[in-house]
C-alpha cells in the first residue's frame, strides 16, 4: 500500500513538472512618449491575440498564420495593489454607435492573459500537446521613465537644467509667471502652505508645457500623474539654483528643504518604482509619436529626440552599468515603434521608418553588445483611416480617408511629406505637416479583430520565441 502512493507521488510530481515545464511565463512592460498609444496598442495586443487565430489578419505572426493559437483569455492579475488594465472597457469604447479611443491611463496599471497555443515542434513533454503561457503586461507612463537621470544628478544640478529650459523658447514665456512666483519666496522663513502652492503651479506649468506645448522632458513625472502621491511632502518641491538665492538664512533653509525632497524624491519614488517592478520585466516596448512633433516645429522634435534618447540610454545597460547595478533588469527584447502609422499614406511607411532608426541610433548596437534585441517600426495599433488617391490638378496624388476626431466629419488630405531621416532647420522652414487626429472606425462586429498595421510583426518580435 506504501509502495502505491509512494508511485502515485512520484506520477504526480512528474505530471507537476511537465505542467510548469509546458507552462512559461513572461512579462512584457509598455510605455510611451506623450500621447503615444499606450492604451490602444496593449487593447489591440490583447484582441489580436484573442481573435487573431487568421493567417489573413495577422500574416506575419508564425502562431496565427500556422493556427496553432488555441486562446488566450484574461486571468487574475499578480498584484492586487496594482490597478487593473480596463480591457473591456476600452473594447466597449471602440464598439460603440459613436466609437470612442480607450480613455488613457495615467499610472501603472497590468493585465495577466493564459495563451493556450500548440506547440510547433514535438518534444518530450508529448506529442501535440497544448502549451500555455502566461502573460503579464504591464502599462506605465513614459514621464516615470524620464526621472530616471534624475538619479544621477544632485538637487543643484538639476535645479540649474529645469531652470534652463524655462528660460529659453518654447518654455519662455509660459515659465515667466511661475519664476516669479519661486523667486518670492526666497528671503522668507520656509512656509509649507506655500511651498505646496508654488509645486502645485509648477505641476500645472508642466502640466501646460505637456498639453498645450506638446514638449517631452518633464520633470519630475509624477507631478503630472502623482497618483497615490498627491498632496505629499514628497511632490512639494521645485527647481531653485543656488545662484538664485539671496545672501540670507531664510533663503538658504528654503534651499535645504526643497533639496532634502527632491532627494527624497529621487531615493524612494523614482529608484522605488524600478527596483520593484523592472527587474522583473522580460520584454519592453516604447512607443513614439513622431508626427505631432512634426506639425509642432523644429524645437518640438529636437525635443522629442532629446526624450527619446534619455529613455533609450535606459536600456543601453552593460554588465558594469549603473542601471545593471541599481536595477538588476533582465530585459532582452525591447521594441521601439512609431505609433499612428495609419496617419500617414501607405508609401511613407519606409520614411517613417528610416526615421525612427535615426532617433534610435546608436541604441542598435549598444543593444546587440549587451545581448538584447531591438526591433523598431511604424505601426498603427488601431487602423482608422483607409488610403486613397485624389486629383490635384492634372496629377493623382496619395491621401487619407478617415474620420476627424474633432468633429467627426470625413475628410480626405495627403497630411505631409515624412522625412526619410533627421530633419534639418531648413527642411522645416521649407515643409508644413497636417498630421491630423482620426477617430476610430465602427466596428463591423463585435467578434471581429481589430484593424491594424504591423502588430502581427510586433507581437512576432515579442512573443514569437515563445509561441513556437
Amino acid at each position: 500500500m506504501e509502495l502505491k502512493q509512494a508511485a502515485k507521488q512520484v506520477v504526480q510530481s512528474a505530471n507537476t513538472l511537465i505542467e510548469r515545464a509546458r507552462s512559461q511565463q513572461l512579462t512584457l512592460a509598455v510605455t510611451g512618449l506623450s500621447r503615444s498609444g499606450k492604451t490602444a496598442f496593449i487593447t489591440s495586443l490583447i484582441n489580436q491575440l484573442q481573435q487573431g487565430n487568421s493567417a489573413e489578419h495577422m500574416p506575419l505572426l508564425d502562431v496565427a498564420r500556422q493556427r496553432r493559437l488555441i486562446s488566450a483569455k484574461q486571468v487574475a492579475q499578480p498584484h492586487l495593489d496594482v490597478a487593473s488594465f480596463r480591457y473591456l472597457s476600452g473594447l466597449r469604447s471602440l464598439s460603440g454607435v459613436a466609437p470612442e479611443w480607450p480613455k488613457a491611463t495615467d499610472t501603472i496599471s497590468e493585465v495577466r492573459l493564459e495563451i493556450c497555443f500548440r506547440p510547433k515542434h514535438k518534444s518530450w513533454l508529448g506529442s501535440g500537446d497544448s502549451s500555455k503561457l502566461l502573460l503579464d503586461i504591464v502599462d506605465y507612463p513614459g514621464e516615470w521613465l524620464l526621472d530616471l537621470p534624475m538619479l544621477q544628478m544632485d538637487f543643484q544640478q538639476w535645479s540649474e537644467q529645469q531652470w534652463q529650459l524655462m528660460e529659453q523658447a518654447p518654455r519662455a514665456e509660459a515659465a515667466a509667471r511661475w519664476i516669479t512666483e519661486a523667486e518670492g519666496l526666497l528671503g522668507r522663513e520656509p512656509d509649507d502652505d506655500a511651498i505646496h502652492q508654488c509645486a502645485d503651479s509648477y505641476a500645472a506649468l508642466l502640466k501646460h508645457f505637456k498639453d498645450q506645448l506638446g514638449l517631452s522632458l518633464l520633470q519630475p513625472g509624477r507631478l503630472l500623474m502623482p497618483g497615490e502621491l498627491v498632496g505629499t511632502p514628497a511632490l512639494a518641491f521645485f527647481p531653485m539654483p543656488q545662484q538664485r538665492l539671496l545672501n540670507e538664512p531664510a533663503s538658504e533653509a528654503l534651499w535645504q528643504l526643497l533639496s532634502a525632497r527632491y532627494e527624497y524624491y529621487v531615493n524612494h519614488v523614482v529608484k522605488g518604482f524600478f527596483k520593484r517592478f523592472f527587474r522583473h520585466f522580460d520584454r519592453q516596448v516604447v512607443l513614439v509619436d513622431c508626427l505631432q512633433p512634426l506639425n509642432e516645429g523644429a524645437a518640438h522634435f529636437r525635443e522629442m529626440q532629446q526624450a527619446l534618447t534619455q529613455v533609450m540610454s535606459c536600456f543601453q545597460y552593460g554588465k558594469q552599468g549603473w542601471w545593471r547595478q541599481l536595477f538588476e533588469p533582465k530585459i532582452d527584447r525591447l521594441l521601439v515603434a512609431a505609433t499612428k502609422a495609419d496617419h500617414v499614406t501607405n508609401e511613407q511607411f519606409d520614411a517613417l521608418g528610416k526615421l525612427l532608426a535615426e532617433l534610435c541610433q546608436g541604441a542598435e548596437s549598444q543593444a546587440l553588445d549587451n545581448d538584447i534585441q531591438i526591433q523598431h517600426q511604424p505601426l498603427a495599433s488601431i487602423r482608422s483611416t483607409r488610403f486613397g488617391h485624389v486629383k490635384q490638378g492634372s496629377q493623382t496624388i496619395p491621401a487619407l480617408k478617415g474620420l476627424r476626431l474633432s468633429d467627426g466629419k470625413p475628410i480626405t488630405l495627403f497630411p505631409g511629406q515624412v522625412p526619410a531621416g533627421l530633419p534639418s532647420e531648413a527642411f522645416f522652414a521649407q515643409h508644413s505637416f497636417d498630421f491630423v487626429d482620426f477617430a476610430p472606425p465602427a466596428r463591423q462586429s463585435d467578434y471581429a479583430p481589430l484593424p491594424h498595421i504591423g502588430m502581427d510583426k510586433a507581437i512576432e518580435f515579442l512573443l514569437g520565441d515563445v509561441l513556437k
